[in-house]
């Protein structure tokens, strides 16, 4: 679709940028695989007020990457950008600001795709078919996520919170991760209560797990590393997100938070204190 028709259909007019937050397992657990090979997720999932933007402008059909990152991602027909763009059927171009460590499990390439689709004003039928946390990257509120990633539902409000995300500056594959799992099928999330505050989101969290951390470790050591140091540093909780490498603790406070992340610098670590970002509308 040429640009003047998007203007047409969507009313979207362009330039136009949109943030691309990273997105955080809070949880994460593993209940089963399909006969295809998929595997059965339930997940608490939130967004962090940190993350990459994409900057969309009249096209033709093209893709830029510039930011810390940039190095560790390839402009190439397979980007999910680029993917994003051909599934909702527009023509433009993208820039993107690469500030979030590839391969890191914080949905950076799905982030990236659904800012993309947000942007455009696109609502494809199967967004899932660019990748499992498209979905709910779209949503881009707190959700908790069942199924393959498609099965979106409604949390209790959640409280503020003072987040430190460390990465040891290394990739990890995914399939790896879950080609090293023992166990595929563990027990769902519990309900979700109602949380008065951090102490009771924290308490709950501790009965959860992420089943992909243990097989993560035993692929890169460095992870549990990162868990150490976030837990001597005065985190509340801390735990891998997605299917690793990046790290987050949760503190008592953004001065805490702030104080944690200025102890832990090391080098080749991305370290970052960040909140939750601002959740967007239902619908």
């Amino acid at each position: 679709m040429p640009t003047d028709d998007l203007l047409q259909a969507t009313g979207k007019a362009l330039p136009v940028t949109q943030a691309a937050p990273a997105k955080i397992n809070l949880t994460l657990h593993v209940t089963g695989r399909r006969d295809d090979g998929y595997h059965l997720l339930d997940s608490l999932v939130v967004f962090a007020d940190v993350g990459d933007v994409v900057h969309l402008s009249e096209g033709p059909l093209s893709l830029s990457i510039s930011g810390p990152f940039a190095a560790g991602l390839a402009a190439d027909a397979d980007n999910l950008c680029l993917r994003a763009a051909r599934l909702a059927g527009v023509e433009v171009a993208i820039a993107l600001e690469k500030n979030l460590p590839v391969a890191s499990g914080i949905g950076g390439g799905s982030a990236d795709a659904a800012a993309v689709l947000r942007a455009l004003g696109a609502n494809p039928a199967r967004p899932e078919s660019l990748g499992a946390d498209v979905p709910v990257c779209l949503a881009g509120r707190p959700v908790r996520m069942r199924g393959l990633g498609e099965i979106l539902d409604p949390v209790p409000t959640l409280p503020p919170l003072a987040l430190v995300l460390v990465n040891p500056g290394k990739g990890l594959s995914t399939p790896a991760v879950f080609r090293a799992m023992t166990r595929r099928d563990n027990p769902a999330m519990p309900d979700l209560p109602e949380f008065r505050d951090t102490a009771a989101l924290v308490d709950f969290l501790q009965t959860c797990r992420n089943d992909l951390e243990a097989p993560a470790i035993s692929l890169l050591p460095e992870i549990a590393t990162c868990l150490d140091a976030l837990r001597d540093s005065g985190a509340l909780l801390a735990r891998m997100s997605g299917s690793g490498a990046t790290c987050f603790g949760i503190f008592a406070d953004p001065a805490a938070a702030r104080a944690a992340a200025q102890a832990l610098a090391r080098p080749q670590w991305w370290v970052v204190a960040s909140g939750l970002a601002p959740a967007r509308p239902l619908g």
